[in-house]
């Protein structure tokens, strides 16, 4: 099963998507592949930080699930090939989410909200995001989640990260049973 995690720049996906993986050994994350450069202090496997040309090589060859441009720079999921038994899990933007349910209209979609756009600011401001982009961020996050609710997503409010974490192991575990799973 696809399970995809989305939601605007700021609303803490990948603190959630870590904890995910923490608690459920029957998930594997897909690392996905970025042009843009690696933000101070990010790890260097948060993303496969690629060139632009290196980037749209992989999209001549089909080599992505999905894949969109956002502000600017190439974001892309690598065709996954999970370990046998594990279900695959993906924190991608809402274009991408549109592409995964286009191909597998069962995949889980799971959109991440913050508490308040104040919030979201805070957070973007907290993680090192120049004014500009952070603007650019916040505006998108309204079209983002009208995006989100045309796809049918379960919208996640992430205003405590434990209860977050319950409400997406409890959405999870929902679709395996109704997959059999």
């Amino acid at each position: 099963m696809l399970v995809v995690v989305s939601g605007p720049g700021g609303v803490g996906k990948g603190t959630l998507v870590e904890r995910l993986l923490q608690l459920d050994p029957r998930l594997w994350l897909s690392r996905s592949w970025t042009t843009r450069p690696r933000r101070p202090g990010e790890p260097d496997d948060a993303y496969v930080f690629v060139d632009r040309e290196h980037f749209l090589r992989e999209v001549a060859r089909d080599g992505f699930l999905e894949w969109a441009e956002f502000l600017g720079n190439l974001y892309g999921t690598p065709v996954p090939s999970p370990p046998p038994g594990c279900d695959t899990l993906l924190e991608i933007e809402v274009q991408g989410a549109r592409q995964v349910h286009e191909r597998d209209p069962t995949a889980l979609l799971i959109f991440v909200v913050p508490p308040s756009p104040e919030e979201q600011r805070r957070r973007l401001e907290g993680r090192g995001d120049p004014e500009h982009l952070i603007a650019q961020r916040l505006a998108k996050a309204a079209e983002e989640a009208a995006a989100a609710g045309e796809l049918g997503a379960a919208v996640v409010v992430n205003d405590d990260l434990d209860r977050a974490v319950e409400e997406m192991v409890s959405l999870l575990a929902a679709a395996r049973a109704e997959r059999g799973h």
